[in-house]
């Protein structure tokens, strides 16, 4: 009898609650649970199938384990917030359940974002018995299995990679972003960082910039960022020269968050207000649009990818794999917009072969340590088709 329990009720667990439930064959039993009970309850009748509900403060072990104790669980799936990473993790490890997270640990009081801390589980993990998944979203998570399947398949060596993030969308806001707007927001102003022959570069924010031309999109201009999956990849594909990160950003977009930046919104050290402290970020993430409430105006389509160059056979080869995703066939599928979908469905594929045992270790992983082709062959089924395109 396999159980899940969901920790997070926002888009993203709205996206895998919803393709669990499609799925009783494999998740006979779920309970979601989030700080807020009624966003809890508000999803559980769109399912198609009876779930729990729960309250948890996911910020707090104890109050996990005993959510976990109570539910026994096989598998926790946390698409809550990085914050809570190591929280949930400490309470599989003193209940004995296997984890599975879409990003990795963020510390409240610095905008930074490594595996270091989660990495460190590994040798508890394996002395319990347990898995750990790390990153199994989109990107990270789709982006890496790609990278691992273009190995497979594709080259002896890859050489370089850019993963390639562009949502051309339209959801009618003047200025939203398409997760929690704390987390998004201290993703994008951090300084730049990419890997190249063996070191780690460091740029400005934002400062560089070129256009790409995506399929069903066409010409965008994406921007150079860090991002997790980043620091992954470059212990894992063997043979590596250079790997980069980009997401694309409309002029408009970029104009308010400088203008929030100037003003200090973006700041994230409390401020005196009226004698009490308040975290300007956290003050701007309450009066911005909540990320699953855009689903029903939103149109367009994303293009998420990697362009990935190297060598089979003694020959250059460069391809592009990636995966359109319709921000208005999502909504009609599970009430969601395309950025919550593409995180949803890969952790959902995540679980799926933790629970069937295509996936499976002791410790703790990142999703390119194991055999992509069955994850691959989920995302065609599960509502994420990809295609490789030659280009070399």
């Amino acid at each position: 009898m396999n159980r899940v329990l969901i920790i997070g009720a926002g888009g993203v667990g709205g996206v895998v609650a919803h393709k669990c439930a499609r799925a009783p064959e494999v998740f006979h039993e779920i309970c979601l649970a989030s700080r807020t009970l009624e966003k809890c309850r508000r999803i559980a009748v769109e399912l198609p199938r009876p779930i729990r509900v729960a309250r948890v403060d996911a910020d707090r072990t104890p109050d996990v384990v005993r959510l976990i104790r109570s539910f026994r669980p096989n598998l926790v799936i946390h698409v809550a917030l990085p914050y809570q990473d190591l929280a949930i993790m400490d309470a599989c490890l003193a209940t004995g359940v296997d984890y599975l997270d879409t990003a990795n640990y963020e510390p409240p009081d610095k905008a930074k974002f490594e595996y270091k801390w989660q990495w460190a589980y590994r040798g508890r993990f394996r002395r319990k018995g347990i898995m750990g998944l790390l990153g199994c979203g989109f990107d990270p998570g789709a982006t890496n299995v790609f990278c691992a399947y273009a190995l497979k398949h594709f080259f002896d060596e890859i050489h370089t990679v850019d993963i390639m993030d562009c949502n051309a969308g339209q959801h009618g806001h003047p200025f939203a972003t398409n997760f929690n707007p704390e987390i998004n927001i201290r993703e994008i102003t951090q300084r730049g960082r990419y890997w190249e022959k063996g070191r780690w570069v460091e740029t400005e924010p934002l400062s560089v910039h070129r256009s790409f031309d995506f399929p069903e999109i066409g010409p965008r201009e994406m921007y150079l960022m860090y991002h997790e999956e980043l620091e992954s990849l470059v212990r894992h594909l063997p043979g590596l020269r250079r790997i980069r990160f980009w997401m694309t950003f409309s002029q408009e977009y970029l104009t308010h968050l400088r203008v929030l930046q100037n003003v200090g919104m973006t700041r994230i050290d409390p401020v005196l207000y009226e004698g009490r402290p308040v975290v300007p970020l956290k003050f701007l993430k309450a009066v911005l649009p909540e990320p699953s409430s855009l689903g029903p105006n939103y149109r367009g389509k994303t293009n998420i990818g990697c362009l990935i160059e190297g060598v089979r056979k003694g020959r250059r080869k460069k391809v592009y794999i990636y995966n359109v995703c319709d921000h208005a066939a999502c909504y009609r599928e599970v009430k969601a917009q395309a950025i919550s979908y593409t995180t949803g469905v890969p952790a959902m594929i995540g679980a799926r072969l933790m629970l069937t045992g295509q996936w499976r270790g002791r410790g703790v992983f990142n999703v390119e340590e194991f055999d992509p082709d069955p994850f691959m062959e989920r995302m065609n089924l599960d509502g994420l088709p990809w295609v490789v395109k030659t280009l070399r």
